[in-house]
């Protein structure tokens, strides 16, 4: 089997990565960077991912970037893991647009409400509409629980649990009962919990 590699910073987005690899339980290497040394925009990386961002995962020979495609593609390429939701299954389309729901849609509303325009752009002009839109349908979603398609945990969870996770944990995102207790559950994953665990030890390190 090939080997999978992680080109990581912790913490950073690529966090999301390290959590869904704990999950589909396949051994996998990390290629730790340091983003205050620059070591993403070194050419050794840049010829990995010319964004010059993390995370970035190897798998054989391909390489992929963005953290939502990689998750998709590891759900995809390890479905003994069950993260993922099959072609033909009615629920691949809302399974789908979960995951990118994530970087398309809260991610924007967020920086963009933590780095206000001098001016207000017109909604039809930003992909995500408005910031109490995006807030309203996602704190629907989860509160049907237990998980983003109900009673199957997938790919999808990791990407908007990390999204939630890191936007309250920086106040960008209202800490509403139905994300508090959304993200408490997926907290006693034990899955998250040996990826922040040994994040925790690379910080210290």
């Amino acid at each position: 089997m090939a080997k999978l590699t992680l080109y990581h910073a912790a913490p950073s987005r690529s966090s999301i990565i390290r959590w869904m690899l704990e999950e589909i339980g396949e051994p996998y290497e990390v290629q730790l960077l340091s983003l205050s040394k620059g070591d993403n925009r070194a050419p050794d990386y840049l010829a990995v991912n010319p964004m010059g961002k993390v995370p970035a995962l190897r798998h054989g020979d391909a390489v992929i970037t963005e953290a939502a495609a990689i998750c998709a593609y590891l759900a995809d390429e390890f479905p003994r893991a069950r993260l993922n939701v099959p072609i033909g299954d009615p629920r691949r389309g809302p399974y789908l647009k979960w995951l990118f729901f994530g970087p398309s849609c809260i991610e924007p509303a967020m920086a963009d409400r933590a780095f206000p325009r001098k001016e207000e752009a017109r909604r039809a002009a930003l992909g995500y509409g408005d910031f109490d839109t995006v807030i309203n349908v996602m704190a629907n979603a989860v509160a049907r629980g237990p998980y983003i398609l109900g009673e199957q945990f997938t790919a999808a969870d990791v990407v908007i649990g990390s999204t939630l996770r890191f936007g309250m944990l920086f106040k960008l995102l209202p800490e509403r009962p139905e994300f508090t207790t959304y993200t408490g559950r997926l907290a006693q994953r034990p899955a998250l919990q040996r990826a922040e665990t040994k994040d925790k030890e690379l910080a210290a390190a």
